[in-house]
This record gives structure tokens, C-alpha cells and sequence, in this order.
């Protein structure tokens, strides 16, 4: 008799109880948007948002609201093209979920000419970005 799929089972379940957590579709969305943010990959940007989805930036020579893919391709280039290349780090990422979509918040730093710390909450629908809210923090903790 195999003890298999008894260890693969205890093993999930000590997963499960030390708080160990895995990743959901939205939680892997979130993590792109970050990374195409810092590579300056604003094709990659775009193809997560919905096609009226708004970003609200709060603070910082950005500061506004930029609705549409228009005015949200147009904010991302103009941020890109300003900032270059990024590394970033992300740090207490939290998901809320329920059947009519998901919000994702965190705080992520961004280094490259200037640190840049935001607070972000992501709210998606049927897997796409609809609401973006960039707070830049400077006295924002980013633990690592």
C-alpha cells in the first residue's frame, strides 16, 4: 500500500496551516502589473486593463485622474519614458475576493533615478483591471 497521496495530502494541509499561501489569477495579475510598470512595458500594462477602467494618482507630478485606454497608455508612456528602467519590490500584498470580483492591495517601491514607495489597490472584474489607485506614501514601510 502506497503512502503517497496520504503525504501529498498532509503535506498541503501543513501548507495550509503554517499560513503558507499560494497565489490566485488575481494575485498573479497584480505581480504583472508591477513588473511591467518597473520594465517600462506599457503593452503589457494595457492588455490587463478593461477598456474603461480609471487609475486615480494621488500624488507627485502625475497627480490626477486618468480614465480610459487612451488617457492610460498616454500616462504610462510619459511615465516610462520619464523613469526608465525600475527594480521593485513588493511587500504585504492582500486579496479580497468574492464572485463579482477581486481587490488586490499592496506596497510596492520603485527604484531606478527616483524611490518611489505607492500604496496600490487593484480592483478587478472578470479578471480585468477596472480601478487603480497609485498613493504615492515616501514614509510608506516596504518590508522585504
Amino acid at each position: 500500500m502506497s503512502l503517497r497521496p496520504l503525504g501529498k495530502t498532509l503535506l498541503l494541509l501543513s501548507l495550509t496551516l503554517s499560513g503558507a499561501a499560494f497565489a490566485s489569477p488575481v494575485t498573479d495579475e497584480a505581480n504583472l502589473h508591477f513588473k511591467a510598470i518597473a520594465g517600462g512595458d506599457v503593452y503589457l500594462l494595457m492588455r490587463g486593463y478593461d477598456k474603461d477602467a480609471s487609475l486615480q494618482w494621488v500624488g507627485g507630478p502625475l497627480d490626477g485622474i486618468y480614465k480610459g485606454d487612451a488617457r492610460l497608455r498616454e500616462l504610462w508612456t510619459k511615465f516610462s519614458a520619464s523613469q526608465g528602467q525600475l527594480e521593485h519590490k513588493v511587500s504585504d500584498l492582500q486579496e479580497s475576493a468574492n464572485p463579482k470580483g477581486a481587490t488586490v492591495t499592496a506596497n510596492v517601491e520603485f527604484k531606478g533615478k527616483a524611490t518611489i514607495k505607492v500604496r496600490y489597490v487593484l480592483t478587478y472584474r472578470d479578471g480585468k483591471l477596472v480601478n487603480e489607485i497609485w498613493q504615492i506614501d515616501p514614509n510608506l514601510a516596504v518590508s522585504y
